[in-house]
């Protein structure tokens, strides 16, 4: 198969990037896969596609490269396909309306694939007739505004396939979404197996990492681990990752006196050599689309205590078999969460076996079997049967916009 990505910015760091990579270059052993970037911001990209990958851009934003962008008159004008109320919006524009667009009208392809909803959309109206037009989530279907699922509604049907990362956003987008002929499936993120010894369970380190953002609640974690200080001194705990709460999370490890226990630790690529110098994982967040960074540290060898938070940790944890799952928010619950595997060397050391064990699931020669079955499903229906499906996709989705207008009207 011909396989063809759509990404955001594959030059950058982040999580959707990262499990791209992972499922195009496991792909890309078997098959003729390419990852096309929409932007193009540094000369190289943070992660290795492997040499079978294919990696081209659309919009150049190097600003010492020949063929910049940013002087283009339409990069200054907004988009029209890309939806307004999408996060990224304000990153697109006229100029990648017109190249996403002719991209996507002579891409000769048996599948693209979109990894975020605005490129979804892009895919749904853009694509030819030709390529299977799956669209992959990966954040949550709850998390997006109305006026984002109104958008989504109105294009989703023309697509052959929705793919979610857990279970439950897959039963939501079946329950509210109403896409009829479209297959919604739930296939996790991949992330590969270190090449690394894993965690023994002897360091007396507990390790996290993610941007730090307020959804990752890390100021949970830290009251947490001022409860885990007074009652084990020898233990520490290590933050990775930058953002914005980075002042706020300084000002509270002073404030609780807590500097020599609890360490902001900066972003670290890779992270496999970070997760195996410690024994425990801690995950605190108030959303989880999925929770790569969970499987990371399972795959290390690291049992995670997590909060029970929607959609991912459940999925993943098997509760106090190779982790725990605690109520979120609750501070009390982590510590005491913690101070049990710390406590308890026995019980540690053989739950970060559970969760090496447990988290092979995960591995992208897995993960891509999954995919290449759903590729190959959807392909076998093409032909007329795929034509009929998107010109009712058309009608449907036609039918959800006329009706979502009515309802504004009527509403104002």
């Amino acid at each position: 198969m011909h396989i063809s990505f759509l990404i955001h910015n594959a030059y950058g760091i982040g999580g959707t990037i990262r499990t791209t990579y992972n499922l195009a270059r496991t792909l890309g052993e078997q098959h003729d896969v390419e990852i096309v970037s929409v932007f193009r911001h540094r000369d190289q990209p943070v992660f290795d596609p492997g040499s079978r990958v294919r990696l081209s851009h659309l919009v150049d934003l190097r600003k010492s490269s020949p063929s910049y962008d940013g002087a283009d008159p339409d990069h200054g004008r907004p988009a029209k396909v890309f939806p307004a109320i999408e996060g990224r919006s304000k990153q697109y524009s006229a100029l990648t309306d017109r190249r996403i667009a002719d991209h996507l009208r002579s891409l000769e392809a048996d599948i693209v694939v979109g990894t975020r909803p605005g490129l979804n959309v892009h895919i749904a109206r853009e694509a030819r007739r030709g390529p299977v037009r799956v669209g992959q989530e990966h954040l949550t279907l709850s998390t997006h505004s109305k006026g984002l699922k109104r958008a989504l509604r109105a294009v989703y049907p023309r697509l052959d396939a929705v793919t979610t990362v857990t279970e439950a956003d897959a039963r939501t987008y079946r329950s509210q979404m109403r896409l009829p002929g479209v297959r919604v499936e739930a296939v996790p993120n991949s992330v590969p197996e270190p090449g690394l010894d894993p965690a023994d369970g002897t360091g007396k380190w507990v390790v996290a990492a993610s941007r730090l953002a307020p959804v990752k609640r890390y100021d949970l974690l830290i009251r947490a681990f001022a409860k885990v200080s007074e009652a084990r001194p020898d233990w520490r705990l290590r933050i990775y990752g930058g953002g914005a709460q980075h002042a706020k999370l300084r000002a509270l490890i002073d404030k609780l006196g807590l500097y020599n226990h609890v360490f902001l630790m900066g972003p670290a690529n890779p992270l496999d050599p970070e997760w195996a110098k410690g024994s425990i994982a801690a995950v605190t967040s108030s959303l989880e689309s999925f929770g790569m960074t969970i499987v990371e540290a399972m795959r290390c060898g690291l049992p995670v205590v997590s909060t029970n938070c929607p959609h991912g940790p459940a999925e993943i944890i098997d509760n106090g078999v190779d982790g725990r799952l605690v109520p979120t928010g609750d501070t009390d619950a982590i510590a005491a969460a913690l101070l049990d595997l710390i406590n308890n060397d026995e019980l540690r050391q053989q739950m970060g076996q559970a969760a090496l064990k447990d988290s092979a699931r995960f591995d992208p020669s897995r993960v891509a079997g999954r995919y290449e079955t759903l590729f190959s499903e959807l392909i076998g229906r093409g032909g007329l049967r795929g034509s009929l499906h998107r010109a009712r996709g058309s009608l449907i989705g036609g039918a959800f916009a006329a009706k979502d207008s009515l309802r504004k009207v009527r509403v104002a």
